[in-house]
């Protein structure tokens, strides 16, 4: 499996407890939702899945924590995901956390690493 690193923005556009970046990785040959944001200073990237069903996260593009800023909640079920784990924390995740994806920050530039997923 080969892997690299994919810019996926400027470190300056991802806002604490503010908006994620939406992207895609290709994940077993189809192009999956994805999202990286930022919690205590440091950013996290997962795929925009529910850990209960696989439906997206945001209930508008980007809009990923709850109204306190703490938590990364679902818009339709309203589970509650840790934002530095994926850890489900409540509601109907069942337990089933978020799929995190590696991310690292390198001279002000968001990376995460892909892999060659083949499936």
């Amino acid at each position: 499996m080969a892997s690299g690193l994919r810019l996926i923005c400027a470190s300056e556009e991802l806002a604490e407890g503010g908006l994620g970046i939406r992207f895609t990785v290709d994940r077993y040959g189809r192009p999956t939702p994805a999202f990286v944001i930022r919690f205590h200073g440091q950013a996290y990237a997962y795929l925009n899945e529910c850990g209960h069903v696989p439906a997206e996260l945001d209930w508008l593009p980007g809009q990923f924590f709850d109204d306190s800023k703490l938590y990364l909640i679902c818009s339709i079920h309203g589970a509650l995901y840790a934002p530095e784990s994926g850890r489900c924390l409540g509601g109907r995740c069942q337990g089933k956390g978020l799929k995190s994806l590696k991310v690292t920050e390198i001279n002000g530039q968001i990376f995460i690493e892909q892999e060659n997923n083949h499936g």
